[in-house]
């Protein structure tokens, strides 16, 4: 079991509620009158392809990035009317593209503790408890060895790991998960989606996004998905109502097989892929 979190503040309405969502980039449309509404109790998959826009709309929910149009509101703090940097201190967040940002002769454990006030690197003074607590995670995300082990000596899957105990560490409301099994082998991966499988049951967690374009790693606990095209939502639901062979065709434009085995779902293509 993960140890307690303690989600403060006042009582939540909707964790991510954007509206009519559109972004232009030097005249380019990345983001197509996107509309999402995350409620409490739920934990989402964000699906889609390479380019499809994800991990611009994860900017965006996270106030890196002002939309062109449409209106955003993390919770309960509504863009334009809420100090952004206050809010991204209430989201945990965890990409292969932050990895690379952390200096490479940092400890593990100072990684972890930077996670307290969402910065790179950590330049404010910590407590004994707060190490305390950096320590517990580490241990609970099957890490603790490595601690004082340089960020540079350890590999992709233990980096992903220590980058989920830093998420972590300011107890989070929302835990973004953006593809963190890129470059991970095969028990690599499956190690880590136990461990974000534990920390989606937890009472009192995070609510979960988890973003990936690999069907197979939608977990059980991810109770909604939203499948993203061409920068638009193509479809969003509950999860077993999407994860069909008909919904999930149309969404690659190429005939699939569903397979069920041990509460996920696997694809392969009925015919030849065509161009």
């Amino acid at each position: 079991m993960f140890i307690q979190f303690k989600l403060e503040g006042c009582q939540l309405t909707n964790i991510v509620e954007l509206t009519n969502i559109s972004l232009i980039r030097e005249n380019k449309l990345l983001l197509n009158d996107i509309s999402w509404e995350i409620n409490q109790n739920e934990h989402w998959c964000l699906l889609g392809l390479n380019g499809c826009g994800k991990t611009t709309l994860l900017n965006v929910i996270n106030g890196y990035i002002w939309p062109t149009k449409g209106e955003a509101t993390i919770l309960n703090h509504t863009f334009g009317a809420t100090n952004l940097p206050e809010m991204r201190k209430e989201i945990g967040w965890v990409s292969s593209s932050l990895q690379q940002r952390f200096p490479e002769d940092e400890t593990a454990i100072t990684i972890v503790l930077s996670g307290k006030f969402a910065s790179i690197g950590l330049y404010e003074s910590v407590t004994q408890e707060e190490i305390k607590r950096a320590n517990q995670l580490l241990k609970q995300l099957k890490c603790q060895h490595f601690a004082n082990q340089l960020y540079r000596t350890l590999s992709q899957g233990e980096r992903q790991r220590v980058l989920i105990a830093r998420a972590l560490m300011a107890s989070p409301k929302l835990l973004i998960l953006d593809e963190p099994c890129t470059g991970l082998d095969l028990l690599a991966k499956e190690q880590l989606l136990l461990l974000i499988q534990q920390i989606a049951i937890e009472p009192d967690g995070p609510t979960l996004i988890y973003v990936t374009h690999h069907v197979e790693e939608i977990l059980s606990c991810f109770t909604h998905t939203m499948l993203m095209k061409e920068g638009r939502v193509f479809s969003a639901g509950k999860t077993a109502d999407l994860l069909t062979e008909d919904r999930l065709s149309a969404f690659f434009e190429q005939e699939v097989l569903v397979q069920k085995i041990k509460d996920r779902t696997w694809l392969s293509l009925k015919e030849k892929v065509t161009y």
